[in-house]
């Protein structure tokens, strides 16, 4: 009853600042945090929007996380293919395109591309895990290619251009394994999926003119793209053009829409109260979507119980649809999650969450519309089911 009436006047922004699971060790400073907090809550109620406006301005787009590093190595054909789209996503520290899996030593693309070699055109992406895990990267991984192909990749032939995962850990393994499983079961391809899961042995970068191709050479890399049929691939296989799909409306347009607290909460980075908000305690499959533009956020699967008296997630549907900037305001140095197409707040990624991922998206309710698996055809969302059985 006593943790019960200190969430009740303590925000999300203080007790995020805790582990979701609360154990002895941090009963002492949750205390002192909640008799701060009360002595301070009316100056925070009056300043929620200069707040907001201070947070923005201290946010950077070019995020410097501080914190550990983690590598997944990566085949699916053409590198340059491989290499763009992890580019840019919050969490991800460099991506770099090599060769990977053969055991000659100091490859060059002439060999490789030849198939004089028995490597692979691979990437290896350095990530922050308390940031983005292993589990959201793998998922994006799976939509730049086809993975029924067991003899290259478009029409490049050859072993140099099949897929592959390179594991660096059994945890890793685990997560490609199951997820590889899942999707085969997904019934997205008429053939079964190929891409063999091995351990990672080696990794040897490419020439330096192969690195960031698509940025240095636009025209020849889309053109490639387009040409080899990756694209129309990619397009035919996974939800396409969400940009055009899911607009965040104009301010006015969201006042009307939306509720005084989901207002205050996606658009002024308020707080609803734990244990006192819709989705807390919803057990329901269904989909999570972004109550500003619609855009599909979080699957009932992925939903966990954290006992922090709000919805708790251990990843997204797909990484590039959250931003992750550096939330500074009261005094500490956290991760946002935002709806990226609604630019909307959500809520909090810790780094406490349960396996595979490790992390925790703390969100509030009143940011999400939730679409139940029964109506989610209906509603559009169709080809999101897979994500929720």
């Amino acid at each position: 009853m006593a943790f019960y009436l200190f969430t009740k006047i303590m925000p999300e922004n203080m007790f995020q600042e805790t582990s979701g699971f609360i154990s002895m060790k941090n009963a002492k400073k949750i205390i002192l945090l909640v008799i701060i907090q009360v002595f301070s809550l009316s100056l925070m109620s009056c300043s929620k929007a200069n707040d907001a406006k201070e947070k923005s301005a201290e946010s950077s787009p070019a995020i410097d996380y501080k914190g550990p590093t983690e590598l997944a190595t990566f085949a699916g054909g053409c590198f340059w293919c491989i290499e763009a789209p992890f580019e840019g996503i919050e969490g991800i520290v460099s991506v770099v395109s090599g060769y990977s899996g053969g055991k000659e030593k100091n490859p060059t693309y002439a060999a490789v591309s030849a198939g004089k070699t028995s490597h692979k055109e691979a990437v290896q992406v350095k990530y922050n895990p308390e940031v983005i895990s292993y589990s959201e990267i793998i998922d994006i991984f799976w939509q730049q290619f086809d993975p029924t192909d067991a003899g290259g990749s478009f029409y490049d032939r050859g072993t140099q251009y099949e897929s592959a995962i390179f594991y660096h850990s059994s945890l890793q393994k685990e997560v490609a394994e199951a997820s590889k499983k899942l999707l085969d079961k997904s019934g997205k391809f008429s053939k079964p999926i190929v891409t063999p899961i091995v351990k990672f042995d080696n990794f040897y970068e490419a020439e330096e003119y192969h690195q960031d191709y698509y940025k240095k050479n636009p025209a020849d890399y889309y053109s490639y793209r387009k040409g080899s049929g990756r694209d129309k691939f990619i397009a035919d296989h996974w939800p396409s053009d969400l940009e055009k799909k899911y607009k965040m409306p104009s301010k006015a347009e969201l006042k009307k829409k939306l509720s005084p607290l989901q207002y205050q909460v996606t658009m002024e980075e308020a707080t609803e109260r734990s244990f006192d908000n819709e989705f807390d305690g919803n057990k329901e499959k269904g989909l999570y979507v972004c109550i500003v533009s619609g855009a599909p956020l979080f699957s009932s699967k992925d939903k966990f119980d954290s006992g922090t008296g709000w919805p708790s997630f251990t990843k997204p549907i797909d990484a590039r649809l959250i931003s992750k900037p550096i939330d500074s305001a009261y005094g500490m140095m956290r991760v946002e999650a935002r709806s990226k197409l609604g630019d909307a707040h959500g809520g909090h990624i810790f780094y406490d969450g349960p396996k595979p991922t490790g992390l925790r998206y703390c969100m509030n309710s009143a940011s999400f519309r939730f679409i139940p698996k029964a109506d989610m055809e209906k509603e559009g969302y169709g080809e999101y089911i897979w994500l929720v059985d």
